[in-house]
């Protein structure tokens, strides 16, 4: 590199290195100059690099004072806390956790200069550092290392015993941490058998502390031959093995916040000892380079989680969140059709769920003309809808707005599927055509059966009693509730598509509850029920709500947001409130019963009802798959691919989207 294209970058650089005064000055200042500014790019970064290793690379005598200080600094620093805590969840728990970081930000620790942690907190203390820092390619970082820890042989030896006697011991302790989690209560109801001696976690604390044994007798010469690690990484793969069937039977069994967060630090501590395991295999140097670099990576970026409540917090969230969505994931498949049998089911069930819709609509009209009071008829609105809802779901009826809640987490299984190689573009697509397959038909049986039924009702109620169902003024408002602009409709309705998706999510929360707390054999054993039930109607009644308890409440805290939405609008003094696709086809039918405008005016209407449709539909499908992607750390990566796809599975067959073709199956399968 030519040094006068960069004369003010020398300055500073020549600045930095003779006014240090200490290792860690010379770090911070060090980093402070290749940080990049605003507007630069990585390249920068690269070429400061190139830049300080052409000076040192002039001046012998700076480099070797740099390299002396470094190595003091070096000999007397502990690196082994870097190793096992950061980024590692604490063992102390999410809450005690919780409370030390919020300690922290009130009265901080003071900083150890010898304590490699604290270091890295000192010197990357932007919060765009690990961004920058993960973006320099790892042989620019092996250069700079290599140009500052410039030493004599007699050094690389002391320090390279030094760094060994740390990562063995580090090793040595996360082996003792991973094997005394065998005896924690949530992993011994996942899986009883892990109390036997010969349980993976305790078999591989066993061999690391043999296989560091032998290495420390290797390096001091006792034995002439290093044991490899072969039998180390075969127990760690069945430890990594066993933590993933503990997440898959979390699922059916049930997790909570603390059994996620022992899961999470199960995981990353494995992973460290994996990557300890490629640091000090002396056969393989490339490899040991690499993880060394990417540590280091992964390490800058946990010195600024380390302390961070937010990052905590959306960790655990993170890890309870794809349980949930495990949960609404296995119920989605019930709400996607593949088979003609299948699609008619979805519309009967759908339909089945109209007729309920169009009765909750006219005893939420007929309530609201009681003069309760806006609290007490809001009481009286929201166990309507509530109890509705839940009346649905008994008789496996079908609310359409509630499948995109559910069906949404399938889909991100499915495409995280298709990240790991799993799942192609096509089955995707395939997976996709089906969604809106049967998101059409149980859109189509709420909303026709909701508006024939509340049309003919009214109808009736007008031939029988010579009086329309509703009062010209009701009437009225029942038309202007669906205009989209004027009464907020399209506003209100993307309210109801969040309510959707929260119903959804406690949906998935209280099946994950149920199954952590076995509420099915707690029902069962319970002593009031054994006493005032019949043996077989109890067992039915636990088996029943065990497989039913977070759709019911679900169902419930659903009709509870919708009904109460409007009351807290008033309290606020906010223009709020919900519109439900099948709700506002009721209220339709019953306006058009007392009065029909024409057809023009009728498709009008019909036209807002699918502006309310699309608005509940993809605003919950939205928020639900944001969601399912944040819990399984994935993202659509190849969207013109699977355009693609889906574009050709229309063209090949558009029909499809709207009715199931005869070889569905199969296409679902390949």
């Amino acid at each position: 590199m030519n040094l006068s294209k960069f004369p003010d970058q020398q300055r500073i650089i020549e600045s930095v290195l003779s006014d240090s005064t200490s290792a860690i000055d010379l770090m911070k200042k060090l980093i402070a100059w290749l940080r990049p500014e605003r507007g630069e790019s990585t390249p920068a970064v690269c070429q400061r690099i190139e830049l300080l290793e052409d000076i040192l690379n002039k001046n012998a005598g700076t480099r070797k004072k740099l390299s002396l200080m470094l190595f003091k600094w070096r000999s007397i620093t502990n690196f082994f806390l870097a190793y096992t805590t950061l980024g590692l969840l604490s063992r102390r728990g999410f809450f005690r956790e919780l409370g030390k970081r919020l300690y922290e930000h009130i009265n901080p620790a003071p900083s150890d200069p010898n304590n490699f942690p604290d270091v890295l907190t000192q010197i990357f203390y932007k919060r765009n550092d690990p961004k920058w820092v993960s973006e320099v390619p790892d042989e620019y970082w092996l250069r700079l290392f290599k140009i500052l820890w410039d030493m004599e042989p007699e050094e690389v030896d002391i320090l390279r015993r030094k760094t060994i006697d740390e990562l063995l011991y580090a090793l040595e302790m996360l082996s003792v941490w991973v094997a005394g989690e065998e005896l924690e209560p949530d992993l011994v109801r996942l899986e009883p058998r892990i109390v036997e001696q010969d349980f993976a976690f305790v078999a591989l604390q066993r061999e690391i502390s043999h296989y560091c044994r032998n290495y420390q007798e290797w390096i001091s010469g006792k034995v002439e031959q290093l044991e490899d690690d072969a039998h180390v990484r075969v127990l760690l793969e069945q430890c990594i093995q066993a933590v993933a069937g503990f997440r898959k039977k979390s699922v059916t069994k049930g997790t909570s916040v603390d059994l996620s967060y022992l899961l999470e630090r199960l995981d990353q501590t494995m992973k460290r000892i994996h990557d300890i395991l490629d640091l000090i295999n002396p056969g393989y140097p490339a490899i040991s380079r690499q993880t060394a670099i990417r540590l280091f990576k992964e390490l800058v970026t946990a010195s600024h989680q380390c302390r961070s409540v937010r990052e905590l917090v959306q960790q655990n969230i993170k890890l309870i969140s794809c349980s949930i969505t495990e949960n609404t994931s296995d119920h989605g498949e019930h709400y996607i059709t593949v088979t003609a049998r299948e699609y008619f089911a979805m519309l009967r069930s759908a339909a089945g769920g109209g007729i309920i819709i169009a009765l909750l609509a006219l005893n939420k009209i007929y309530i609201t003309g009681m003069d309760l009071g806006l609290f007490i008829e809001t009481v009286f609105i929201s166990l309507n809808y509530g109890l509705g809802f839940m009346l649905i779901h008994v008789l496996h009826f079908t609310v359409a707005t509630k499948q995109p809640a559910m069906t949404a987490s399938r889909l991100a299984k499915m495409i995280q599927k298709g990240e790991h190689g799993g799942a192609k573009p096509k089955m995707i697509a395939v997976l996709l055509i089906q969604l809106i397959r049967s998101q059409f038909i149980a859109i189509v049986g709420n909303v026709s059966i909701a508006f024939s039924l509340a049309l003919f009702i009214g109808w009736a109620y007008t031939y029988f009693h010579a009086a329309p169902v509703l009062s010209p003024e009701i009437r009225d408002y029942q038309i202007y509730e669906l205009r989209p602009i004027a009464s907020l409709a399209v506003f209100h309705a993307c309210i109801a598509g969040v309510w959707l998706f929260l119903s959804g999510i406690t949906a998935g929360y209280f099946d994950n509850r149920a199954a952590y707390i076995k509420l099915g054999t707690r029902l069962k054993e319970h002593p009031l029920l054994r006493r005032i039930l019949p043996t077989k109607f109890r067992e039915n009644f636990a088996d029943y709500l065990h497989e039913n308890y977070g759709a019911l409440i679900g169902n419930f805290f659903f009709g509870i947001l919708l009904g109460g939405t409007t009351y807290v609008g008033y309290l606020l003094g906010l223009p709020i409130g919900i519109r439900h696709v099948a709700f506002s086809s009721g209220n339709l039918g019953y306006a058009m019963s007392t009065h029909f405008p024409g057809f023009l005016e009728f498709a009008i209407y019909g036209f807002f009802i699918f502006l309310i449709s699309f608005c509940n539909l993809w605003v919950s499908f939205g928020l639900a798959l944001h969601v399912a992607f944040k819990a399984r750390n994935t993202t659509i990566k190849s969207f013109p691919k699977l355009m693609k796809a889906f574009s050709d599975q229309v063209r090949a067959a558009p029909l499809s989207l709207v009715f199931p073709p005869s070889n569905a199956t199969a296409k679902y399968l390949e």
